[in-house]
C-alpha cells in the first residue's frame, strides 16, 4: 500500500478525534461535555419577576404603603382654616369614654371658628370609679375656669358622647349633672359623627373627603350629604373582641363612603392624636400621618387604633390621612346651635 502523505494521516486522525466525540457525547452524558442530561443550569433572571421582598408589578396596598420601595411619604397638605371676624366665645364640656375634656372656641356668624383653649383631663370613668364627687368638683372647675377666660354663663355646654354613654356608671354622672342644675346634651353615635363632620370637614374638601373619629368607645365614619356609621372604638379588646373581626367590620363600613370622596381623610380622635404628636411640625394645625405599617404601637390601645387604621385605608384607598389638632365633636355641637 502507497505510503501516506501528511496530509492524508492528519485527515484520518481529526476523523478518528471527531467520532470519539461525537460517541461519547451521545452515550456518555453525564461527564459534563455537554448541556443536555443532568448538566448543571445556569440561573436565568426573568426581567418581569418580583424581586425577594417586592410586590409583583409594583402593586401596592394601602397597608403596605411603608413595606415596600422604602417609606410613603405622603403627599404635602396646603389649607388654611379661615379664621373669625370678631365673633363670640362658646364653651363645651364634654364627658367623654375616658374623661372630661373642655374646650372654647371663637366663632362669627358665618361659622369660621377658632380654638382658644383646650383642656383634657384625666378622669376614673373608664374604670367605673368615678363618684359623684369626681363630677361634681371637676365641672366646677370647668366652669369657673370658662368664666374666667370670659365665656358667659350661657353659651357653656355638656356633651356626653356616644362612647361614654355605654358605661355602667353614667346614668349616675348624669343625675349628678341634672342635681347642679345643667342640661346634659346625649348623643347618639350617627349624631357625634355627623357633628365631627361639621367641625371637621373644611368647605373646599366637601366634595373630595370624608372624615373619621376614632374614639375609645367607638369608631364613627362620616361624609357629606348624610353619611354616618359607626364601628367598634380603639378599646374592642376590652369587649373581647379579636383584631381580625374588627378590621373586617371596619372595613366592610369603611367602603360604603362613595368613591369620589376618598381622596382625603380628615382623622380625629385618641390614636390618631398619639400618631401625629410623633411628626407634628412646630404648631400646625393639620399634621398629614404617614402610613399604618410605618407606626410601630405602643400598647394595646395604639395596637388596635392601628388595626382599625389599616382597614379603612384598605377599604377606601385613601392615602391622605389629615389629623386636625383642634376640631372635634362637641365643637360641631357648638357650631350647630
Amino acid at each position: 500500500m502507497a505510503r501516506l502523505t501528511t496530509f492524508s494521516r492528519l485527515l484520518i486522525t481529526l476523523a478518528i478525534v471527531a467520532g470519539v466525540y461525537f460517541a461519547a457525547k451521545q452515550f456518555l452524558p453525564n461527564l459534563g461535555l455537554g448541556g443536555g442530561g443532568n448538566a448543571e443550569k445556569t440561573e436565568q433572571t426573568d426581567p418581569n419577576a418580583a424581586s425577594e421582598g417586592a410586590p409583583a408589578n409594583n402593586t401596592t396596598t394601602s397597608t403596605s404603603w411603608g413595606k415596600s420601595g422604602g417609606s410613603f411619604t405622603p403627599a404635602a397638605f396646603n389649607y388654611t382654616a379661615p379664621l373669625p371676624n370678631a365673633g363670640k366665645l362658646k364653651g363645651v364640656v364634654e364627658l367623654g369614654a375616658t374623661g372630661f375634656n373642655s374646650f372654647i372656641i371663637r366663632v362669627d356668624n358665618q361659622r369660621n371658628w377658632k380654638l382658644e383653649k383646650a383642656e383634657f383631663g384625666v378622669s376614673l370613668v373608664k374604670e367605673g370609679l368615678a363618684t359623684d364627687d369626681d363630677v361634681k368638683s371637676g365641672l366646677r372647675r370647668y366652669i369657673a375656669d370658662m368664666v374666667g377666660f370670659g365665656v358667659g354663663a350661657r353659651d357653656i355646654h355638656f356633651v356626653v358622647s356616644s362612647g361614654a354613654q355605654k358605661e355602667e356608671i353614667m346614668p349616675k354622672i348624669n343625675a349628678a349633672l341634672k342635681t347642679m342644675g345643667y342640661v346634659v346634651n346625649v348623643v347618639t353615635p350617627e349624631q357625634e359623627a355627623k357633628l365631627a363632620l361639621r367641625s371637621v370637614l373644611p368647605e373646599q374638601f366637601k366634595k373630595s373627603g370624608f372624615v373619621v373619629d376614632i374614639g375609645s368607645g367607638n369608631t364613627k365614619i362620616s361624609w357629606l350629604p348624610n353619611g354616618a356609621l359607626e364601628a367598634a372604638g380603639a378599646k374592642y379588646y376590652q369587649n373581647n373582641l379579636s383584631a381580625a373581626t374588627v378590621y373586617q367590620d371596619v372595613k366592610s363600613k369603611a367602603s360604603q363612603v362613595p368613591s369620589n370622596l376618598r381622596n382625603t381623610c380628615f382623622i380625629i380622635g385618641g390614636v390618631p392624636y398619639e400618631l401625629a404628636k410623633q411628626t407634628r411640625s412646630g404648631k400646625e394645625r393639620y399634621t398629614v400621618l404617614k402610613a399604618p405599617a410605618d407606626y410601630k404601637a405602643e400598647g394595646a390601645k395604639q395596637e388596635a387604633g392601628l388595626n382599625i387604621y389599616a382597614a379603612i385605608a384598605d377599604a377606601t384607598g385613601c392615602k391622605q390621612f389629615v389629623f386636625d389638632w383642634d376640631a372635634n365633636f362637641t365643637i360641631g355641637f357648638l357650631l350647630n346651635l
